[in-house]
């Protein structure tokens, strides 16, 4: 039974045009994130960034070679696209791209999470098995037909982002409007669509649609009598969001992935003219490495499913302590201000420094690094290794207030807590983190 639904050949049309859009779109990821700015304000100008803990090996190139390194990644984007030297091409830009993700985080994304998966994926697949320059340089590799496990992969990754994100919407502030009204109120000022957005509806139909289209999109597209419609509607959700929220390439990815819930036929009608013929064969060809596979997607889907589910093992409420919040899609859910004071104490003195975030922080990273636990906890590692240079033995506390989604300011940070004596701790609860309903 897992033979034949697993190993079924099928038509890989989908897969090969969703490979050149994909690949279109990594290589506008680099490169617009070149001239766009990206890259120098979040990579080059900075005095240091904020890894993700546990990778601080991973630093930004000196001077400009960040600039070059995005260049490089551009055209990786682009063999992808052309299915040159693919899978070569693909691991490369797989690799570089996990390394600036978890170099930074100041400008962390969901989004950037996904791509960092699927790329991963695409590693693995057969892409480039037509309608590319790999198959056109070396025609014995050309193939019609593809195993499902393919397509598969693909699917049930999507289904578990899009179920979870949709899942993280119900809590109060969303299902109230709530949230999504705070999120328009920052939008007020849009040509044309500003003040519409500030409708009192508006709120309950962002929250309400955006929430049941990420239950049900997968399943709809999936069901050949709602597959028109909830394409449709993912054309609407997916610009929508490139609209209002400046998103990057993730809408347009989201849609690319759409190509691959139609059937051969049509896809080459469209985009294939050069493809005669579909494959309907439906031979079952079960590889040697068949159990090494089923092992692999297995563990694979296994992390997938649980790693989003582990900030209900922390205390307290995710919103609040972040713990948990990342690799978990849990996307544009919540708003948080604040501000933090950081202050320096030599031990064995009164002396007291009151650092100027300005001084080490670019703007983006200051707005980061006071509603943030992780980052104010590495910032404060920062401050106790400058000194520490400087032959000083320091401590150093902050006086961090919080607020989220508009509520009154509280305390995050337990300001009689030395963080520069205290241990990261990946799988715990920290106890410096007051809890939210302290103050």
């Amino acid at each position: 039974m897992v033979n034949r639904w697993l190993f079924k050949q099928v038509d890989n049309s989908g897969l090969v045009v969703f490979r050149v859009f994909f690949g279109l779109l990594i290589a506008v990821e680099a490169f617009g994130s070149i001239f766009s700015g990206w890259v120098r304000r979040t990579m080059v100008e900075p005095d240091f960034t904020f890894n993700f803990i546990g990778f601080e090996f991973l630093q930004p190139l000196p001077g400009n070679g960040m600039i070059w390194y995005y260049a490089v990644m551009g055209v990786f984007g682009v063999f992808v696209m052309l299915g040159f030297k693919y899978r070569m091409s693909m691991i490369a830009y797989t690799i570089m791209w996990a390394g600036v993700y978890l170099m930074q985080k100041s400008s962390y994304n969901n989004h950037y999470y996904l791509l960092m998966l699927v790329n991963f994926i695409m590693c693995f697949l057969p892409a480039n098995r037509w309608f590319s320059l790999d198959a056109r340089m070396n025609p014995s590799i050309r193939r019609i037909s593809m195993p499902r496990w393919v397509w598969v992969m693909i699917v049930l990754q999507l289904w578990i982002v899009y179920t979870y994100a949709s899942v993280a919407k119900m809590y109060p502030d969303w299902l109230d409007g709530s949230f999504p009204a705070l999120l328009m109120k920052s939008k007020d000022d849009y040509w044309l669509v500003g003040e519409f957005l500030q409708e009192w509806w508006v709120r309950y139909a962002i929250a309400y649609f955006g929430l049941i289209f990420d239950l049900l999109i997968i399943p709809l597209l999936l069901w050949k009598k709602t597959r028109l419609p909830a394409f449709l509607a993912a054309i609407f959700f997916h610009l929508f969001n490139s609209f209002i929220f400046h998103i990057g390439i993730f809408p347009y990815m989201s849609l690319a992935f759409c190509i691959l819930f139609f059937p051969a036929e049509a896809i080459n009608r469209i985009f294939l003219r050069g493809k005669k013929e579909f494959y309907d064969k439906a031979e079952v060809i079960v590889p040697s490495w068949r159990n090494l596979l089923l092992v692999s997607m297995a563990v694979w889907f296994t992390i997938q499913l649980c790693l989003p589910l582990r900030h209900w093992f922390f205390t307290d409420d995710v919103l609040w302590t972040e713990e948990g919040h990342r690799l978990s899609w849990r996307m544009m859910l919540r708003g948080k201000s604040g501000r933090a004071e950081f202050k320096v104490v030599e031990k064995g003195t009164s002396d007291t420094i009151y650092i100027k975030n300005s001084d080490y922080l670019t703007r983006k990273q200051r707005r980061a690094v006071t509603s943030k636990p992780d980052m104010i906890w590495q910032f404060a590692q920062r401050l106790e290794e400058e000194y520490a240079e400087k032959g000083k033995e320091v401590e150093v506390y902050v006086e961090s207030k919080v607020s989220v989604n508009g509520r009154p300011y509280k305390t995050l940070i337990d300001p009689k807590v030395d963080l520069a004596a205290e241990e990261w701790q990946h799988f715990k609860h920290h106890d410096w983190i007051l809890p939210s309903d302290s103050d």
